[in-house]
């Protein structure tokens, strides 16, 4: 059992400071093994060393000892510079989420009997829900003894992910649920791409504005000394 001292709260602090680093490797002197199978820089295999000459290496190439593999036997460590590796990371993670394809479920309703200027109104929302790369579930709603007849609530789906099939497919078939039927298309994956390929083509735009103010701002600066 461990024990904390005369400090009450030096048991507490000791607990967050292990749920601090938790999810982090151990590095340097946090490393408390007898040995572990060290890796170079370079992804060079070193062999198995003790902690103490591992540390030893790492100190005198200016460089930290990683714990890569603590669950190994032994633990597998590398000698690498850490605060660049967590750059380098973080950098990694914020570039995937922004590349990241967010698709939204949306969600438009039909009446079984609709007259055709309506279904043409709904059916550019699911073109352009398909064309934001998002997926589209369609309902269409039963009323009295319009329960009886599924079938054209089938032809009706049908019907729509057809006239949308250069956009979307079916993602989940037609299916009765209670007096609904419903049916999701999906965007082709070329379609989903698009909201990231737009985003790039804005940053791609707004840099090179950018450097074309940064280009003009010398020149603009000259003039102004050669008026004055």
């Amino acid at each position: 059992m461990r024990t904390c001292g005369r400090r009450p709260s030096s048991c507490a602090d000791s607990d967050e400071q292990e749920e601090q680093h938790i999810s982090e490797p151990r590095i340097n002197d946090r490393i408390r093994v007898p040995e572990v199978r060290l890796v170079g820089p370079g992804g060079e295999q070193v062999g198995v060393v003790r902690v103490e000459d591992a540390l030893r290496l790492a100190q005198e190439a200016d460089l930290d000892l990683v714990e890569v593999a603590p669950d190994a036997r032994p633990p597998v460590a590398k000698l690498m510079d850490y605060g660049k590796f967590k750059y380098e990371s973080a950098q990694k993670a914020r570039d995937a989420r922004r590349n990241q394809v967010n698709t939204a479920l949306k969600e438009i309703r039909f009446r079984l009997k609709i007259d055709p200027h309506d279904y043409a109104t709904k059916k550019g929302h699911v073109v352009r829900f398909l064309e934001g790369g998002d997926k589209v579930k369609v309902m269409i709603m039963f009323r009295g003894r319009e329960q009886s007849r599924p079938e054209m609530g089938m032809r009706l789906l049908q019907r729509l992910a057809e006239d949308v099939s250069d956009l979307g497919s079916i993602e989940s078939s037609p299916r009765l649920d209670g007096r609904n039927m419903t049916m999701v298309i999906g965007p082709h994956k070329k379609k989903q791409g698009g909201r990231s390929e737009q985003r790039r083509a804005r940053d791609k735009k707004a840099a090179d504005q950018a450097a074309e103010a940064t280009a003009e701002a010398p020149e603009a600066a000259d003039e102004a000394q050669q008026e004055a």
